[in-house]
C-alpha cells in the first residue's frame, strides 16, 4: 500500500515546469520562423498546420495510455488502415460516392468495432499471456500490413460521398472540424486518465505491476481496455484519414509511427510508464507542427524536418537523463 500511497500523491502534483519549458521552446520556434518567413503568422498557414496535426494527435493520444502503462502500440497506424478500409468497403458496397449518411454511420461504427477488436486482442495476450507489448504490437502490425496489401491487392479504394469533405476539411468558424474533433477527444482523453478509476490503474500498471494486484486493482482487465480504447482512437483516426485524403490504402500514414513516440516523449511521458500528462503531449504535437510547417515554408527538405525531429529525440533524452539532473544538482551546490 506504501507504492499505491506515493503514486496517488505523484499524480496529484502538478507539471508547472515542464509546460513551461515546453511553451517556452514554442514561442522560441514560432518568433524565429516568423522572422525567417512572413507567410508563417498568416490566416493560410495557421489554417494548414490546423488541418494537419489532428490526424497525428489522434494517433499519438492512442499511443499515450499503452506507454503510461508501460507498453507500445506498434501497430496504431495500420490498425487506422485498416479501420478506414472497414468504411471505405462499406460505402463501396451502398454506391461509394453516391453512399448515403446511413451507410457512413453503419461504415464508421464498423470501423469502431475492428479497431476495438484488434486493440482489445492485443491487450488481452499482453495481460493474459504475458507477452511483451512491443512483441505482440509488432506482430499485429505485420498481420493487418498482409491482411490489407491481400483484401486490396495493394491498390487503394478512392471515390467517398462529398458530405465526408465537412469531416477532413470543413471549417465552423474559421475553426477546422479536424482540429474541434481531436479537442473534445483530447479532452476527453484528459479527463479518463486523471478523473476516472480506469486512468489511475493505468497509472499504477505503468508505476508497479505489483503493487497494482496487491492494491486490489484489476491489472489485466486494465491492460485489455487500454490497448482496445487506443484502437477506438485508431478508428477514428481512420476515418478522419479518409475523411482528409479522399482514399484509403495499406500503409497511409507509416511515417506518422515514429512521431507519435517523438510527441509523447518530448511531453514528458515517460518511456518506462507510470507517469505523464495529456496536455504537455499536445503542446509537443504543436511544437512538431511549427516545426515541420516553418521548416517547409523556408524551403527546407522534408527529409530534414524528418532529422531534426530525431535530434529532438536525442536532444530530450539527454535532458531529462539521470546524470544529467545528477551533474546539475552538483554544480549547483558548489555555486551555492
Amino acid at each position: 500500500m506504501t507504492a499505491l500511497t506515493k503514486h496517488m500523491a505523484r499524480l496529484k502534483s502538478g507539471p508547472a515546469g515542464e509546460n513551461t519549458g515546453l511553451l517556452l521552446m514554442l514561442a522560441v520556434l514560432v518568433m524565429a520562423f516568423s522572422l525567417a518567413s512572413p507567410r508563417f503568422l498568416t490566416g493560410a498557414n495557421l489554417g494548414s498546420m490546423g488541418f494537419q496535426m489532428p490526424l497525428l494527435g489522434l494517433l499519438t493520444l492512442a499511443m499515450l495510455a499503452p506507454i503510461i502503462s508501460g507498453g507500445l502500440n506498434l501497430a496504431i497506424v495500420y490498425t487506422a488502415n485498416i479501420c478506414g478500409l472497414t468504411l471505405a468497403w462499406t460505402l463501396m458496397q451502398f454506391g461509394g460516392a453516391e453512399a448515403g449518411i446511413g451507410a457512413f454511420l453503419l461504415g464508421g461504427a464498423l470501423a469502431v468495432i475492428v479497431g476495438v477488436i484488434a486493440g482489445a486482442i492485443m491487450g488481452a495476450v499482453i495481460a493474459y499471456v504475458g507477452a511483451h507489448p512491443i512483441l505482440v504490437s509488432l506482430a499485429m502490425m505485420i498481420f493487418l500490413r498482409g491482411l490489407g496489401e491481400f483484401l486490396t491487392r495493394g491498390g487503394d479504394i478512392s471515390g467517398f460521398p462529398e458530405y465526408m469533405r465537412v469531416l477532413g476539411h470543413g471549417t465552423v468558424a474559421g475553426v477546422p472540424v479536424p482540429l474541434i474533433l481531436f479537442a473534445v477527444i483530447a479532452f476527453g482523453w484528459h479527463v479518463l486518465l486523471r478523473r476516472t478509476p480506469h486512468g489511475f490503474s493505468v497509472y499504477m500498471t505503468g508505476s508497479n505491476l505489483k503493487a497494482t494486484e496487491y492494491a486490489g486493482l484489476n491489472a489485466k482487465r486494465t491492460l485489455v481496455l487500454i490497448y482496445a480504447l487506443s484502437g477506438l482512437l485508431c478508428a477514428i483516426a481512420g476515418i478522419l484519414m479518409a475523411a482528409r485524403f479522399n482514399s484509403v490504402r495499406v500503409g497511409h500514414g507509416e511515417a506518422m509511427l515514429l512521431i507519435t513516440v517523438l510527441a509523447c516523449f518530448l511531453g514528458g511521458i515517460d518511456p518506462f510508464g507510470g507517469h505523464g500528462r495529456v496536455f504537455p503531449v499536445i503542446i509537443a504535437l504543436v511544437i512538431l507542427q511549427v516545426l515541420s510547417s516553418g521548416l517547409n515554408l523556408i524551403g527546407a527538405n522534408q527529409h530534414l524536418a524528418t532529422a531534426v525531429w530525431g535530434l529532438f529525440l536525442i536532444a530530450v533524452m539527454v535532458l531529462r537523463s539521470d546524470q544529467l539532473r545528477l551533474l546539475g544538482k552538483l554544480f549547483f551546490r558548489k555555486d551555492n
